[in-house]
């Protein structure tokens, strides 16, 4: 199987965001704003089928969203 890795959206020295692939120091792409970067973040996720993490400025996850495999043996 495949090693999967999913997508960060993070805050890149306060000034703004990266995207990036778990695992891996250099970044996909960079962006002004966050909801730019999220856009982007969630085509790569949904064309990979991975998870989209998207974090806050502290760091902190703030969105999760699962495209494809979903890990969790949750109905609906």
């Amino acid at each position: 199987m495949a090693e999967r890795h999913d997508i960060h959206v993070v805050p890149h020295d306060h000034e703004g965001w990266l995207i990036r692939r778990e695992n891996e120091d250099q970044p996909i792409g960079t962006y002004a704003t966050q909801a730019e970067a999220e856009v982007a973040g969630r085509t790569i996720a949904k064309e990979e089928k991975v998870e989209l993490f998207v974090h806050s400025h502290t760091g902190q996850i703030r969105d999760r969203s699962t495209y494809g495999h979903d890990p969790r043996n949750i109905p609906g």
